[in-house]
């Protein structure tokens, strides 16, 4: 294999692994997104619902002032787009007023086939009335709800097959408190708010992620990072659009989790859980094949040999986990090798009325 080669895989590969942990977040903000201990995230997974078939948290700031990020910003193509719409339509920068996320794929949600059914709570600086003026301007509306603001902003989405017409769904954003506000679907954040204001009461079926006790398992037994998604695997393969095939040659995987920290480099562990040992065994025996040929491609390249070295199969029962290493002389590697980012042309100021 052509070096170029093998590090387009590494890189592919690199935005898999972290993509799974981080891709909901570009759902919404369009980025290629202190350590992380669960108590962190505790707080904001009050506000999620208990039927949430993918969770994710990141660490904004400490992910954004990794030297892993500064070099891949410089290196990697692209006018982040996504980003700058992002804070266009609502004002917040997510690079400086964003402190940390916790966010929730909902595939109960009526519109759950379509992007959007989900739910970011941020803690972070706010300015609640230019991102209300702002919004506004870009034809949002604003609504009362359980003594709360809601902006609420209408958009057209497509379902992904089918002849089903376009359809609109509701984006909102209300400030539950300072530094805290809920992004999303609009009746994810409507149940954010409510959440936020009577808590749990399973009486009335209003109920927190934090009750999910499967869910909460597989958040306990995250390895530390300062990013992670944990979910059941039937909700990412639905969006994952894999490859005709694959899903149906993998063994039966009811949960996966993943758990990275970015500084230099990037180390993280993923696991899986499978329906039976017979499964978890079928796994280790996909994953061992990869990891040899994995080796094997490496050759005689030193950065290739680090990574191959560092993966290690682990997990017991049903559970089935490999830990890898990647370190920042790959990324170095990579960075060298990919297009030059061209500079962002500068925005033309608006005419004052």
């Amino acid at each position: 294999m052509l070096t170029r080669t093998r590090y387009f895989l590494v890189a592919s590969l690199l935005v898999l692994g972290v993509g799974v942990g981080t891709g909901l977040v570009a759902y919404y903000v369009g980025f290629p997104a202190g350590a992380f201990t669960r108590g962190d995230a505790a707080d904001e997974l009050r506000f999620i619902p208990r039927d949430a078939a993918v969770v994710a948290y990141v660490d904004v700031q400490d992910v954004m002032a990794s030297d892993l990020r500064q070099k891949l910003h410089k290196a990697l193509p692209g006018d982040g787009n996504g980003q700058r719409e992002f804070q266009e339509r609502t004002g917040i920068n997510i690079e400086t007023d964003i402190d940390r996320i916790v966010a929730c794929l909902n595939p109960n949600s009526s519109m759950s086939n379509l992007p959007g059914a989900g739910l970011v709570i941020a803690r972070g600086r706010f300015d609640e009335v230019k991102i209300e003026a702002l919004m506004r301007e870009h034809g949002a509306h604003v609504e009362e709800y359980s003594g709360q603001r809601l902006i609420v902003a209408d958009r057209a989405d497509h379902a992904d097959a089918g002849d089903h017409p376009p359809q609109t769904t509701t984006f909102a954003l209300s400030f539950m408190e300072p530094g805290l506000t809920a992004v999303g679907s609009t009746n994810l954040v409507k149940n954010a708010i409510d959440l936020h204001r009577a808590g749990d009461n399973p009486q009335t079926g209003l109920v927190s992620v934090m009750r999910n006790e499967e869910m909460m398992q597989q958040v306990k037994a995250l390895e530390s990072g300062n990013a992670w998604a944990v979910g059941r695997f039937d909700a990412l393969a639905s969006r994952a659009h894999l490859p005709q095939g694959v899903a149906e040659r993998l063994p039966p995987i009811t949960w996966f989790a993943v758990s990275g920290h970015v500084n230099g480099g990037l180390r993280g562990v993923i696991r899986a859980e499978a329906r039976d040992e017979e499964s978890a065994n079928n796994l280790r025996d996909v994953v061992r094949g990869f990891m040899a040929l994995g080796k094997l491609q490496a050759g005689s390249n030193p950065q290739m040999q680090l990574i191959a070295q560092s993966l290690e199969l682990g997990g017991t029962g049903k559970t089935v986990a490999l830990s890898f290493v990647v370190p920042a002389e790959v990324f170095d590697a990579v960075a060298t090798m990919m297009p030059k980012r061209q500079p962002e042309k500068p925005q033309p100021e608006k005419p004052q009325p």
